[in-house]
């Protein structure tokens, strides 16, 4: 019998080994093995197993000899053979070596050597009749008396509770008061006694007519509902019924929504049934949820893109929610859409699949039209709440091009205040100011390492570069012409908490960004103290955008709807109308009526116009049509070759190259290859050739036989990503 493995070296080929007669009986396909490589010892998962005749170690039919598996490292599979199939297809679809691919699909934390489960032990009190007659001091019997009283304990918690030691528990263990048991210790993800649980409400007609379409559907289908719409509760009604028929679910959440608030919803509903996967999890955590998941013991995922790949038992359904989200695109190795991922898997596995979304993404929309997806939609919001009046406000009338809060805003803000009610602050832009210039000659201080301007931090008085992360002090002059005169352009959060704090003294003002949330748990404590009344006012970038529902929240504010317009990307459009929609949606989600204020500077424009109407298909049918025009997606493939070296001429040369022979397959249109908008990162001068085609499938194929024909030099990186989202 052969084997064919997929090592854990990135060289996009499976290598074939002997499968050893006593393994024979005990192999199977997606197991993790040990095996000779070169001088050393990899490991790799068993992809296919072959089982011909004369394939042996001392050569047969092949012609060559083959070496043997050296070990099982785990004889209960990580991949069943449809997460093989997904993943092979991901692989060609993608482009992307398959060895990625399986890597991208179990955490790290679960395949590293020497992971393994928390072990303690466990302490209880023998049965009453076990314990009649023995003779123990007074001391000890109330050690009994309080093991009894708290149902047992792990020792270590037992012995902080109760005063005691482990020798004086061993000791009562011993007369035969208790027993002391080493038992597997979870480390908890979700903490159950902090959840209140929840019941399933009473649906509305067009709630029920949802979930009926989902029950009865077996294409995808596209939950298009307003925000507040309460697509979740069909969700977890959706995903009750799977579990009441003994199938399991997979619930996809974009990573910055994925709170402690949208996890708790699941939680509340479903109880020890949900496993939340995030790269907030100790490697503990991600362990012990990843081993339940699989076991069976968790039913349903809550998770960011790679839930896709969870080993669910008896899959019924997938829910992408917020699908038009474009952190579902992997921006590195293996480049994979995990939102088409879905639909790949629930075509694989004869499960059913929901994408949610108030704003979907075009592709996902003109999907409907061409009848591969079915659209079900959700125009009112549940219970009490009411759709937001929004107002635009153009800032290049308020006087000053720096202002950073209109009159009208400002007012809003005092209003809400005086009425105890809730207020949440929109920016998409994190620090200080967006760059620090002289005022005299004209100097911005940039990364040389990214060719990207510094952005002021107020919080360390440093200028960061928020591409590589460097960072150099403030300067207290001009390095170029000596000048003290240095200007701080543009607004970032950092800027807006400081003027907003000097507008409303008295304000309780929480900042959520990512320099705000880095240390763990520090999203939960700012939405958590924000839902508890604990702050006036929430400020914040796309963190605050979604997945959040506080009902005394009346006001939100835009401070910077059109700062998305102008990105070098034809998806600019379609990103800020979603963003401005998203983020209008957290208001007057109660009883209480909201309110949202658009500043901007281009109060004219079709897209800011459309996002405060809410006018969603009016935005499609306009901005299809210039797709159409352009041959954008989704009326054609959109693929990104990037060339990158630390040696500038290089990474030219190779561009180069590489658009000349694409440009003479016929079926592709090839553009020029030029330097990205980014053109520098990390010490990286980067170009890149934009590819449009009818089938990314045969983009992915000639981009492999390319790079077999003309693999790059040491020092030239080259990586293809299909159906691209990410153009900078």
């Amino acid at each position: 019998m052969i084997a064919k493995i997929a090592i854990d070296l990135s060289l996009d080929r499976l290598f074939e080994y002997s499968v050893p007669a006593a393994m024979e009986g005990k192999l199977a396909v997606g197991q993790l093995l040990s095996v000779p490589f070169g001088h050393r010892q990899a490991r790799g998962f068993v992809v296919e197993l072959d089982g011909g005749e004369g394939e042996s170690p001392g050569g047969g039919s092949r012609g060559y000899s083959l070496k043997p598996i050296s070990a099982i490292v785990d004889e209960t599979p990580f991949f069943s053979a449809k997460l093989i199939v997904l993943a092979r297809s991901i692989a060609d679809y993608f482009a992307a070596p398959i060895e990625s691919v399986l890597r991208a699909a179990v955490p790290a934390a679960v395949t590293r050597p020497g992971a393994r489960e928390k072990r303690q032990f466990f302490v209880e009190a023998a049965n009453a009749e076990s314990r009649e007659g023995l003779e123990l001091t007074a001391r000890q019997k109330w050690i009994v008396d309080q093991i009894v009283r708290l149902g047992g304990g792990w020792m270590a918690q037992l012995c902080d509770e109760i005063s005691t030691t482990p020798a004086t528990l061993r000791t009562l263990a011993g007369k035969g008061a208790v027993t002391v048991e080493e038992r597997q210790r979870r480390r908890i993800a979700i903490d159950l006694s902090r959840v209140l649980p929840t019941k399933p409400l009473a649906l509305n007609g067009e709630q029920a007519k949802a979930l009926e379409t989902i029950e009865t559907s077996f294409k995808p289908v596209l939950l298009k509902g307003i925000t507040g719409a309460g697509k979740t509760e069909v969700y977890l009604q959706a995903i009750a019924r799977a579990l009441e028929k003994g199938g399991g679910a997979i619930v996809m959440v974009p990573e910055i929504a994925l709170t402690p608030q949208t996890v708790q919803r699941f939680a509340a509903r479903l109880g020890d049934k949900v496993a939340v996967l995030h790269s907030a999890l100790s490697d503990g955590e991600r362990y012990d949820e990843w081993h339940r998941i699989r076991s069976g013991k968790a039913r349903v995922v809550v998770g960011p893109r790679s839930a896709v790949f969870a080993p669910v038992k008896d899959l019924a359904l997938i829910v992408v929610d917020e699908e038009h989200e474009t952190s579902y695109k992997q921006e590195d190795n293996p480049r994979y859409n995990a939102r088409d991922a879905a639909v790949m898997r629930a075509a694989i596995e004869g499960a059913r699949v929901v994408l949610g979304s108030a704003t979907p993404s075009l592709e996902s929309w003109e999907n409907v039209r061409k009848g591969k997806y079915v659209l079900s939609e959700i125009k009112h919001r549940a219970g009490m709440g009411t759709v937001p009046n929004v107002s635009v406000v153009d800032m290049s009338e308020q006087g000053g091009g720096g202002a950073i809060y209109s009159g009208r805003l400002l007012e809003a803000i005092r209003e809400r205040l005086a009425r105890h009610e809730q207020v949440i602050l929109f920016i998409n832009r994190r620090g200080y100011s967006r760059s620090v210039e002289c005022e005299d000659c004209g100097f911005v201080s940039t990364c040389p390492d990214c060719a990207m301007p510094y952005t002021y931090h107020l919080a360390d008085d440093c200028l960061r570069c928020h591409v590589c992360g460097g960072w150099i002090e403030r300067p207290k002059a001009c390095p170029e012409c000596g000048s003290a005169s240095i200007g701080y352009k543009g607004i970032g959060t950092q800027r807006a908490q400081t003027a907003l704090a000097k507008c409303f003294k008295e304000a309780r003002i929480l900042r959520m960004d990512s320099d705000s949330t880095s240390r763990k748990n520090s999203h939960d404590d700012i939405l958590g103290a924000f839902g508890r009344h604990e702050a006036d006012i929430l400020l914040g970038t796309q963190m605050i955008a979604k997945g959040l529902d506080f009902p005394n929240v009346t006001l939100v504010g835009i401070l910077n709807a059109d700062s998305s317009l102008n990105m070098p990307d034809f998806r600019a459009a379609e990103r800020t109308f979603q963003l401005v929609s998203q983020v209008s949606g957290r208001a007057g989600r109660a009883c209480l009526p909201g309110e949202v204020i658009l500043q901007t500077r281009n109060s004219g424009d079709p897209t800011i116009l459309a996002a405060a109407r809410g006018d969603y298909e009016s935005f499609a049918r306009s901005e299809l049509a210039v797709r159409k025009d352009y041959l954008y997606p989704p009326y054609a493939h959109y693929s990104v070759v990037r060339v990158m070296s630390k040696d500038a001429t290089l990474a030219e040369a190779w561009a180069n190259h590489y658009s000349a022979a694409l440009k003479k397959i016929s079926a592709f249109d090839v553009a020029t290859a030029i330097p990205c908008a980014l053109a520098k990162a990390e010490g990286w001068y980067r170009w890149q050739i934009a590819i449009k085609s009818a089938s990314a499938k045969s983009v992915a194929k000639a981009w492999k036989w390319l790079c077999e024909t003309l693999p790059p030099p040491s020092g030239v990186r080259a990586g293809i990503d299909i159906d691209a989202h990410n153009l900078i």
